[in-house]
């Protein structure tokens, strides 16, 4: 054998320690974050359950009583009134706020005049906290000092606006407050939305003949109807979550007429020292917010993969 035909190995070259630094750099950067979220979400989660199996009251203990603690919770009638409000107040304030965000869509998206300042005059709510949001809308549904009082004072006496003061009609000013805060959130993602359709598939549809209305219904909204579930999900989380606006605009009364399984989980949790029951209560919160994110996150799943065979 000759020597031409032995091979000498090459050794790779070294990674330079800067390379290997700037690699290092973002894991290092969101392995705090990364590490607190894990905590926060799973193992929390997980000594909620446990808590919610067993005998805590004023202080954890971990002497388990099966499924007591939710039997008690559903035999509750104010958490029954929770749970239906929750009901209530998420039908309302999700097409309530979808509808008028994507009316103000539809008008901006006419290319008006001003355009970023309605924009910012229609985003303005969101960039509000609920509670900031809930103390003012507490001050304008007072009736002695809100809008009641307002308009008497104009001459109208017979004016009734006050209702936050009747359980029969609390819900709605809660529905109402919700709708003004969020009707802007939905607006920003459906013009987005409807600014990214194909602008050749409009003028098919102006050359076809159609008229505006028209080719919003059947060219414009089926194509952007993923943002339509997009935003329902989320608005349902909001709804799902609901907690400051109640506390800080009817601090869940007249009654209990504007308790939301929020406000109840509070309550059972720091005021009546019951947290195996509190804790019960907030996994059926999660429960709740399983059966919309899951199925979402399945169907964002599948709809990449039929992309990405399609493409």
């Amino acid at each position: 054998m000759s020597t031409h035909d032995l091979t000498v190995p090459v050794a790779a070259p070294a990674t330079p320690w800067r390379q290997r630094l700037g690699t290092m750099v973002p894991i290092l950067v969101l392995a705090p974050s990364l590490a607190a979220s894990f905590i926060y979400v799973f193992v929390f989660t997980l000594w909620t359950l446990y808590l919610s199996l067993s005998s805590s009251s004023l202080m954890p203990t971990y002497g388990l009583v099966g499924l007591d603690n939710y039997a008690s919770l559903w035999a509750n009638r104010r958490w029954n009134i929770a749970y239906t409000n929750l009901f209530l107040f998420s039908g309302f304030y999700i097409v309530g706020s979808m509808a008028i965000g994507l009316l103000l869509a539809i008008l901006i998206d006419q290319r008006v005049r001003g355009e970023a300042v309605w924009r910012t005059i229609f985003l303005y709510p969101l960039a509000v906290s609920f509670i900031v949001t809930g103390t003012v809308w507490s001050w304008l549904y007072n009736p002695v000092d809100g809008i009641q009082a307002f308009v008497r004072g104009l001459g109208w006496t017979d004016f009734s606006f006050a209702l936050t003061a009747n359980r029969n009609t609390a819900i709605y000013a809660v529905i109402i407050t919700g709708i003004w805060q969020s009707s802007g959130f939905a607006m920003a993602l459906f013009l987005a939305g409807l600014r990214s359709v194909d602008p050749d598939l409009v003028k098919a549809a102006q050359i076809d003949g159609a008229s505006v209305s028209r080719t919003y219904r059947k060219v414009i909204l089926p194509t952007i109807a993923p943002i339509f579930l997009a935003v329902a999900v989320i608005q349902i989380q909001f709804a799902i979550k609901t907690f400051d606006l109640v506390a800080a605009l009817t601090r869940g009364g007249p009654g209990v007429s504007t308790t939301f399984p929020a406000i109840y989980v509070y309550d059972l949790m720091f005021q009546r020292g019951q947290i195996g029951e509190g804790a019960a209560a907030a996994m059926m919160m999660l429960a709740a917010l399983a059966v919309v994110l899951v199925p979402y996150s399945l169907w964002i799943v599948w709809r990449r993969r039929a992309e990405g065979r399609n493409g």
